[in-house]
Formats: structure tokens, sequence, C-alpha cells
């Protein structure tokens, strides 16, 4: 099974494992794993399922998927993911609206239709008729200069591949429950997403790809709290950060001259 071999060697890399690291998680000789990795062997089928458990990967996707080449298949591999979906009475998609309150409830009732019916839905006027979006309410100050309250209108993603560095997304998890951040893409590298906050003063964390439930990609946001001059700024960027050091330095320069 060429695709079996490519993708042993493949998940094995991205979690930065060694052969023997892997052939002491399933119990067998460094020298199977390289068996199997050169496709001179296969796995038997204690081993596949161990091997599915340890990267956390449906059998079918492990046998017949090239993840290399085409990433991982669904968010939660071990069934497919269904997205619960509003309509209205023509059957036109709503936006489901998910308060502070509801967050907690909707980590165990995201897949009820009887649950998403039980939400609040609204309608927003120039959103693309191609995507689903859902409304989640963020609380808190961790995303500053947006305030606790504000509404965050995401459009969902499907695989985790798909989630670029630098962007604002709010990920359904099981570990942190659902969170607005900005999200950095690490998972090809070790298996993981890097979440910062916008506040500086909440220290950046890490979560496993396998923990993420749903992927909602921020596209607007609707708040009762309007701009102030006198509120505190956008968060400052990598060019904002070069900028300041160029201009430090030139004041420093001006003050060695004088």
């Amino acid at each position: 099974m060429k695709m079996l071999s490519k993708n042993i060697r493949f998940l094995r890399n991205s979690r930065n494992l060694t052969q023997t690291d892997l052939a002491d998680q399933l119990g067998v000789q460094r020298t199977m794993i390289s068996a199997y990795e050169d496709g001179r062997s296969e796995p038997k089928l204690l081993a596949l399922n161990r091997i599915s458990e340890i990267f956390s990967i449906s059998l079918d996707e492990l046998l017949h998927h090239d993840i290399q080449e085409l990433g991982r298949r669904v968010l939660q591999p071990s069934q497919t993911k269904v997205l619960t979906i509003a309509v209205d009475a023509h059957d036109n998609e709503q936006i489901t609206m998910v308060g502070q309150k509801a967050s907690a409830g909707y980590l165990n009732g995201f897949a009820d239709q009887e649950y998403m019916e039980s939400l609040p839905h609204i309608k927003l006027p120039n959103l693309s008729s191609h995507l689903t979006y859902r409304a989640f309410e963020i609380a808190g100050d961790s995303m500053l200069p947006l305030v606790s309250g504000t509404l965050i209108i995401g459009s969902y993603l499907e695989h985790l591949r798909d989630i670029k560095s630098g962007k604002t997304y709010i990920l359904v998890t099981i570990t942190e429950g659902v969170v607005y951040k900005r999200v950095f893409n690490y998972l090809e590298e070790n298996g993981k997403l890097f979440l910062v906050s916008d506040n500086e003063h909440y220290k950046p964390y890490e979560i496993k790809g396998e923990d993420v439930l749903e992927i909602w990609e921020a596209k607007a946001f609707i708040s009762t709290d309007f701009p102030n001059p006198k509120d505190k700024a956008a968060p400052v960027t990598n060019e904002d950060l070069s900028k300041m050091i160029l201009d430090l330095k030139a004041d420093i320069i001006q003050m060695k001259k004088k």
C-alpha cells in the first residue's frame, strides 16, 4: 500500500517523532517502522488501529488519502463532519447567533438540529451567499480594540489547512471552548496552532489540531461600542515595530551628532 507507507512517514515527521519514538508507542522494533515507511512490510490490523489512534486519523484516510498532497480530510478524523444550519421559511440560510452564555452549551449541541434551532438567528446584507456564517459573542478584553459583547461574524472553514497565519478566527475546541484569536498555523511542523491575543497583556498559547471541532474565519463584527480616539489603538504590527526601531536608531544618531 503505497499511500499507507507515505502517510506513516509524513505523519511521523509532522509530529517530530523519530522511527524509534513511533516504534516504542507501537511496541515494535525500529526496523519495523522503517519497513512500513519503505513499503517492505504492512502493519497488522492491531498496529493499524494503534497508528490511527496516535495520529487521530481514520483508517480510511490513512490507507487511501494522500495527506501530504491534499491535507487532512476532516477536522475530526473519527467521523465525517456534518454542519448543522438553520434556514428560514424560504429555505435560505440564516446566521445562528451564539451568545456568551450559550458558548458552553454549543460545545455539546453544535451538531444537534433542535439545539441549533433554539438559538437566535439574524440576517445581514452584503455577505456572500456561497458561504455559511455564524455569529459568536466574545467575552473579555483579550482582543482589544474589540470589546466584550462584540459579535464576530465568521464563515465556516472545513479544513485546518485553510487557516492562514495572522488572520483572526473563532475556534470551537475541546480544550479551550469557544475562543476568538489571531491564529498562526504550524500544523505541518508540529500539528499545533499558535493562538495570539491582540491585547499584549494576554500570553499566546498552543493547541493541538485534533482538538479543533470547528473553524470560523472572521469576516465582520457588530458592536454597540463606537470608536473613540482616546481608546486603545490597534495592535502593533511587525511593520510598525520595524519602523519604530528605525526611528529610534535615527534619533540616537542625531543625538550623538549634537
